[in-house]
């Protein structure tokens, strides 16, 4: 499946229509036809056949059918599933917009292919720590099962905006948004 007409090919199976939202890719059960080479790094570039796709019109359309299955990545049109590789999360969030303060505070994040995400309970934050280095690498989910890494300058935005709170016997550093408190780290002694 690595010929080069196979993203043309993929594209002309994209529903195209007037209507406001994306497509209903969780709905769709074709047949897997086998991995493409295309991949998402880990900034959000996405690259076919090793050659970064730089119209970010047909990365925008890729973005609205990625699926996530377990482990596992695709893009998924109503008459084709094919298996592509994302170093870490599908999506960067690279914007942020806060609305109030306090517990009253909301986080409104964007994505570098322009999706908006509010977190909230359905749509929270989480950061894991690389267990060599103990950096921290943050994301907030987006929709059905996809995440989006939190850029490293949105990051410093959200720990400017931590405040310490009592968890599980534990002092938390972390941020409000919707009504959640999301922990970060916890507090140094």
């Amino acid at each position: 499946m690595s010929d080069p007409g196979k993203a043309g090919d993929l594209l002309a199976q994209i529903p195209q229509g007037k209507a406001k939202g994306l497509p209903p890719v969780h709905l769709w059960n074709p047949d897997f036809c086998g991995d493409i080479d295309m991949r998402i790094a880990r900034d959000g570039s996405w690259f076919y056949m090793g050659t970064p796709i730089g119209r970010k019109p047909m990365v925008k359309l890729f973005s609205s059918i990625i699926r996530r299955d377990g482990d596992d990545y695709f893009l998924v049109t109503p008459v084709e599933k094919v298996g592509i590789r994302v170093d870490d999360a599908p999506f960067v969030a690279v914007g942020l917009r806060v609305a109030g303060e306090g517990e009253a505070q909301v986080l409104h994040f964007t994505t570098s292919v322009e999706d908006e995400v509010t977190a909230d309970a359905e749509h929270p934050l989480r950061v894991e720590l690389d267990a060599q280095t103990q950096e921290p690498a943050p994301y907030v989910h987006v929709r059905a099962n996809l995440e989006a890494l939190i850029h490293r300058n949105v990051f410093y935005q959200l720990v400017e905006l931590a405040v310490p709170r009592e968890m599980d016997g534990r002092t938390w550093l972390g941020v409000w948004s919707a009504g959640v408190f999301f922990p970060i780290a916890p507090q140094p002694e």
